[in-house]
This record gives structure tokens, C-alpha cells and sequence, in this order.
């Protein structure tokens, strides 16, 4: 729990794509991307608990499939941001918070990374004689997902607040936000499988 805690208080891609949606939409969607990037660590979860991260990790095609999806749906979201229209004059369109959700759950799982995680740090505490991989891998997992979800939303909540006392700045908030999405696109595609 210590070291998950210590992984989960460092800010990373999740944390600013959080941020970048709080920041542009309000809290109630920096909260709906919290979720949604939290159900996709459960789709993680699962993964590894069925072995299919080990899968990815040793095919180089799927590793590069799951890794150059993530970087295109990430400068989707990006070009997205810099050309969307403005409902009012210095507002943003909000978008659906069903679609805010689905977003943050696309981000998760299109990171190779997050993969690659489960499989390197959960397995190091497996003990085989303590019962099912499986099922102690879920735990980790979970224990992981609780933390982070904790952290998701204290970051949803505060670029929520940030957002809403910017609001007259709206323009501006989303060209950053589209800025966050490019970069954090550009790291995806400079990640290695190392």
C-alpha cells in the first residue's frame, strides 16, 4: 500500500488530462474524468489478472497497436480542443459528461505504460503460496485504483475550482488543454517499451 500510495501521489499523463478537462469544463467534468479514468485501471486490472498484459508486453505488433492508438485518440483530443467552437462568446462547448467519462476511460486504457505497470510492480508482491495470482493481482489492483481514485479527485475538484474563477478566460483554458492532450500524445509516441 505504501509503495502504491508513493506511485499514486506522483503526477502523471492521468493526472494532467484530469486537470486539462477540469480546468476547461468545470468540476463536474474533471470528476466524470476521474471516473472514467479510474474504470479504465479496472479494465487494467483485469488484464493483468488474466495475463493478458504479459501478452502485450511480449508481442511487439499489439505493444505498438495499444501504444500509436493511444497517441491518436490523445492528438484527436488535442486538435479537438484547439478547433472547437465557442457556444458564447468566452465559453467553451461543454461537452456531454457521459463523453467526458468514456474519454477518461479511452486515455487509461490506450496507455501502454499503465499496462506495462501491472505488469512490472503488482507481480513483484504475488506470493504463490498465499492462493490465486489472479485474485491477489485484483486486490493490488484495487488497493491501487482506491489510491488512485483519491488523487483523481482531489485534481478534479481543484482544476474544477481553478477553472470556474478563470471562467472569462475560457479561450484560453481550452488552447491549454488541447496543448496538454499534444503533449501528452508526443510522450506516448516517444515512449519506448522499456
Amino acid at each position: 500500500m505504501t509503495a502504491s500510495l508513493a506511485l499514486v501521489l506522483i503526477p502523471g499523463p492521468n493526472h494532467l488530462y484530469i486537470t486539462a478537462r477540469g480546468i476547461a469544463q468545470g468540476r463536474a467534468a474533471g470528476l466524470a474524468s476521474a471516473l472514467g479514468v479510474e474504470t479504465g485501471t479496472l479494465v487494467h486490472i483485469a488484464a493483468a489478472a488474466a495475463g493478458l498484459s504479459y501478452v502485450i508486453k511480449q508481442s511487439a505488433t499489439l505493444f505498438a497497436i495499444v501504444k500509436w492508438a493511444g497517441v491518436a485518440y490523445l492528438v484527436y483530443l488535442g486538435i479537438r480542443a484547439f478547433t472547437g467552437k465557442d457556444a458564447e462568446p468566452g465559453r467553451p462547448e461543454p461537452q456531454p459528461l457521459g463523453k467526458v467519462f468514456l474519454e477518461g476511460v479511452l486515455v487509461n486504457v490506450l496507455n501502454p505504460k499503465v499496462a506495462l505497470f501491472f505488469l512490472a510492480f503488482l507481480p513483484q508482491f504475488v506470493r504463490p503460496d498465499a492462493g490465486s495470482p489472479a485474485l491477489q493481482v485484483a486486490v493490488f489492483g484495487l488497493t491501487l485504483l482506491l489510491l488512485g481514485l483519491v488523487s483523481d479527485l482531489v485534481y478534479a475538484v481543484t482544476a474544477g475550482t481553478l477553472g470556474r474563477r478563470l471562467g472569462t478566460r475560457a479561450r484560453t483554458l481550452r488552447h491549454v488543454s488541447g496543448v496538454v492532450y499534444l503533449g501528452l500524445g508526443v510522450a506516448t509516441a516517444f515512449a519506448g517499451r522499456k
